[in-house]
């Protein structure tokens, strides 16, 4: 009898979850696996190896720390793929407040950050003048805005990691790419992430003048992370999120012709098959579900003043689904 008392709960906890999931992606080769899980629809055959049923997956594009935050806030967005700096920002605000708290569910992705220029004079961070402007997605919150807020406090000191803010110029990376390489607009200088950064430097205008991992090393840049009310909820489906996201990695690791393919075919950026293999064999560029060196973005973050509430550990700020792995 208990038994089967205790297989019907089971049954209903396994009905009780959604059947109907909402995830945003953005713009680059960081959001590449997601694209890959889009695309070979590896969640939907998760959640049926899970004994989830179907899973209705609806795909969004959001793209900046900002907008994406708003979406989740308003409860429109169930799990999103964005900067590690946004996810810390929205985590370290709704930490401890019912209903509004967040989670991490992975780390996604990493590449080197460039930062590219169409003006003649400028050769280094330091060359930068009041009257370059340069483009990012998300003013202070976004992943591009924090990461070089971290450079400048390497090249200028840590009380000036905010020296270059004033210059910098929300706009998002397709259109940022197009008024910089066309050279007719403020715009001077894009920090930006594959296949944008690539693309610009093709332009004979257009030269890289700084790159975040020759500065800060290796970290992951890009996250996922959810309400932690929805996860709290839906236990199964984050694990087969998750399950479909390392099938997603690997399937990128097998074979990165068919994910350059992938990524090609579903962009609006003109790229071809070629440039994007070439970006996914630069040794600077990885894929994982298990985030690294967020917690130098987080003590960063918590030293500008940019978050109040610090996690103690990497292993805070995401599920417990992810405790046993190898995280920093």
């Amino acid at each position: 009898m208990a038994v089967a008392i205790a297989a019907t709960l089971a049954a209903g906890a396994a009905q009780a979850e959604v059947k109907d999931v909402r995830i945003s992606k953005g713009y680059g080769i960081l959001y590449l696996p997601l694209i890959v899980m889009e695309d070979q629809k590896l969640l939907e055959k998760q959640a049926e190896k899970a004994g989830l049923g179907p899973l209705k997956v609806n795909w969004l594009m959001l793209d900046g720390g900002n907008v994406i935050n708003d979406a989740m806030m308003a409860g429109s967005l169930d799990i999103a793929g964005t900067g590690a700096p946004g996810f810390i920002t929205l985590w370290s605000k709704a930490k401890g407040i019912p209903n509004v708290e967040v989670v991490g569910v992975s780390g996604l992705s990493s590449t080197a950050l460039w930062m590219n220029t169409n003006n003649p004079a400028v050769n280094s961070l330091k060359d930068f003048k009041s009257s370059d402007k340069i483009a990012l997605p998300g003013i202070k919150t976004s992943l591009s805005a924090v990461i070089l807020q971290m450079m400048a406090a390497q090249e200028f000191g840590r009380e000036n990691y905010a020296k270059l803010d004033p210059m910098t110029v929300g706009l998002p990376h397709p259109e940022a790419l197009a008024a910089l390489t066309a050279g007719r607009t403020e715009i001077t200088a894009h920090f930006t992430s594959p296949p944008f950064s690539y693309l610009e430097v093709k332009n004979p205008n257009v030269r890289r003048v700084a790159n975040s991992v020759d500065i800060l090393g290796r970290l992951t840049m890009d996250v996922t992370f959810a309400p932690k009310r929805f996860v709290d909820a839906n236990p199964k489906v984050v694990q087969a999120f998750l399950d479909a996201l390392d099938e997603a990695d690997q399937f990128i690791a097998k074979d990165k012709a068919a994910a350059a393919e992938i990524y090609v075919r579903s962009s609006k950026v003109k790229t071809t098959q070629q440039e994007v293999l070439e970006m996914l064999e630069d040794k600077d560029t990885w894929f994982s579900t298990t985030p690294e060196g967020i917690m130098k973005i987080a003590d960063f973050m918590h030293l500008a003043g940019s978050i109040k509430a610090k996690p103690a550990s990497w292993s805070d700020l995401f599920v417990p689904q992810l405790r046993t792995r190898s995280g920093s």
